[in-house]
């Protein structure tokens, strides 16, 4: 059983008002480049881009972090992610900060953290 960590990228770069809504991609590579590097409790980490962001990293994997791009709503990419990984038997943790989502992927046996948290989290 694997540790994955799903990162909803929208809902932690707009948790911080640092200007990402200029540049969006650039925020979604400076999140990416954090995420490389972070020391998280977790197997694996899920990076969820959607939008604009799209365009600041390309799909795929950097060591344990995967990076995907949501094909149209973010939300249900997350939901997929994490609906796969719980299917697997994995401990699955969603950081997103809307209730809703919290709400949809805590009905799959996912826990939700803030995006808080893991910017407590970053170098």
């Amino acid at each position: 059983m694997a540790t994955v960590l799903v990162v909803d990228a929208a809902n932690v770069v707009g948790s911080r008002p640092d200007g990402w809504w200029k540049d969006r991609a650039g925020a979604a590579r400076r999140l990416h480049e954090s995420l490389v590097v972070a020391d998280v409790p977790h197997d694996v980490v899920v990076l969820v881009l959607e939008g604009a962001a799209k365009g600041g990293v390309r799909p795929g994997r950097d060591g344990h972090l995967r990076t995907v791009h949501a094909p149209g709503s973010g939300d249900d990419t997350i939901v997929a992610e994490a609906r796969a990984a719980v299917e697997r038997g994995d401990r699955v943790t969603v950081v997103i900060a809307d209730r809703m989502l919290q709400a949809r992927v805590q009905a799959l046996g996912a826990m939700a953290l803030s995006p808080s948290w893991l910017l407590d989290q970053l170098p």
